[in-house]
């Protein structure tokens, strides 16, 4: 009896024991089965299952916590922690991925198309018979023809001839900047050695089918980092090229007017070398040339909570107190009145005409929620484009002060990127943190095309672009110039 109902008793703690082990196996092979499952039901489908990242709308691949779904091997792989250096899988190598894929099929997906589509129901033949018909009107049909010719542009590399060959193949782009008559684009290029050069190139030579441009050498090296540059027009209309430099070690920051007579073979017979001009301004953020006559032949930089106006005749500074970092800036033409962008997110006008010791010299006030990192004025000063460090591009009135229209498409997290708003043609360019060139209509914010990148997607490898109606000059073609590593590419008009 007691031999009987000890065993009884050992075999039910035995029972509960072999419970136990299979309720805690069997929750992994579920676990298995329910992956294995997925994938099949993944294959079963069109082979379009999407990453992790983007599972958690669709029902057929659920997002198990742990795990990555690859949609080429449909499989389930495990998400190691990412603190490990010798991690094969981690959520950054997943996202470069992903986006390296995305570019390549954008890529071929330009290779295989030779016309695109802008906006649905509009193409050439339809254009025309509608401007026949009088749908439209001149303003309209010449804006919709330019966004047809926008998305029909083709990449073509651009030889670039130098006195120097070797320079170039090891000479990345940083920055490039096109004139006003955009017949010359000065460049900043990063050496491999360190630091920074300059030069000038000649666009009289960018005309299809051959793109060729030529370099000037130039005299002047530094090597310190260029935080800001624009054109100055001092002699004569874009005479100078206003530079806002880094101070390192014991140098302090400066501001350096750069004549362009100063690179070889870029000046006339006879015509004698500029005076290179430079003022000591610490740890300037941006910087503005004033072609306003109420403020002739002066410049601004935006530093750290002030504003400086500068005569470069005179000397004579005014200085305005400010909240935050100001980090981009613009003069008006005819209003007398100086545009500020902050890492507050607040952009202000100065009125030039008021001293800084005055409350009253802020005209007028706008604000965004994130770091402001380029500000435009429209060409009658009624309207001013902004972007900011949130990815949102806004176009503002600045008569209500309300915002009238938004773009979307734009990516930024942290980056200090530009605008380019080009009201002849009706369209604005911007290149994204993610390295895609962006195209809108300004006329109703319709993003009319994205342009990959030539090169993977790189922090250090942003591309840097300039569009013109007049590509080489008066004679030139509308076109994109754009600037990436050792390369330039030429996206004209066909």
């Amino acid at each position: 009896m007691h031999k009987s109902s000890w065993q009884s008793r050992r075999h039910r703690r035995r029972g509960q024991r072999h419970r136990a082990w299979f309720r805690r196996h069997g929750s992994n092979e579920r676990n298995d089965a329910g992956a294995q499952q997925s994938a099949q039901g993944s294959s079963d489908g069109h082979g379009e299952a999407p990453s992790t990242s983007s599972t958690a709308g669709n029902s057929s691949v659920p997002d198990l916590p742990g795990y990555y779904f690859d949609p080429e091997k449909k499989r389930y792989f495990r998400l190691l922690p990412g603190h490990n250096n010798c991690n094969p899988l981690t959520k950054e190598s997943i996202r470069q991925k992903e986006m390296e894929r995305k570019r390549l099929k954008l890529l071929e997906e330009e290779k295989q198309q030779g016309k695109k589509i802008a906006r649905l129901g509009f193409n050439t033949s339809s254009l025309l018979q509608k401007s026949k018909l009088g749908f439209l009107n001149a303003t309209s049909y010449c804006r919709l023809a330019h966004e047809l010719r926008v998305s029909c542009m083709q990449r073509k590399k651009v030889q670039i001839q130098s006195s120097d060959p070797s320079a170039l193949a090891s000479d990345q782009f940083n920055l490039i900047m096109a004139d006003t008559n955009s017949d010359r684009l000065f460049t900043v290029n990063d050496v491999k050695v360190g630091g920074s050069k300059y030069g000038i190139i000649s666009l009289h030579g960018l005309k299809t089918p051959t793109f060729r441009v030529h370099m000037h050498e130039n005299l002047y090296f530094t090597n310190r980092k260029v935080n800001a540059m624009c054109w100055a027009s001092l002699n004569h209309l874009d005479s100078h090229v206003l530079l806002c430099l880094m101070g390192i070690a014991e140098t302090p920051g400066c501001a350096t007017l750069l004549p362009t007579s100063l690179f070889v073979s870029n000046h006339a017979a006879g015509d004698r070398p500029g005076m290179l001009c430079s003022f000591r301004i610490p740890g300037a953020w941006s910087c503005a040339w004033s072609l306003n006559i109420q403020a002739n032949n002066c410049f601004s930089t935006g530093l750290s909570r002030r504003v400086l106006v500068t005569s470069v005749v005179t000397g004579h500074r005014q200085s305005f107190g400010t909240s935050s970092d100001v980090l981009t800036q613009q003069f008006a033409v005819t209003a007398p009145l100086l545009f500020n962008g902050c890492r507050s997110g607040e952009i202000f006008a100065i009125d030039l005409r008021c001293q800084n010791q005055g409350k009253g010299w802020k005209a007028t006030r706008l604000f965004h929620d994130s770091a402001v990192t380029s500000v435009q004025i429209l060409q009658e000063e009624q309207c001013l484009m902004a972007s900011d460090m949130a990815g949102t591009i806004k176009l503002w009135d600045l008569r209500t002060t309300k915002c009238i229209r938004q773009y979307a498409g734009h990516v930024n997290e942290y980056a200090h990127l530009p605008l380019h708003v080009h009201e002849e043609e009706g369209i604005m360019v911007a290149v994204g943190q993610d390295c895609y060139t962006r195209i809108w209509s300004l006329h109703d914010g319709q993003l009319l095309r994205t342009i990959p990148s030539p090169y993977p997607t790189s922090k250090a490898d942003i591309p840097s672009v300039a569009f013109s109606s007049r590509l080489g000059g008066s004679r030139g073609a509308p076109g994109l110039l754009m600037a990436v590593r050792q390369d330039l590419y030429c996206f004209s008009y066909s």
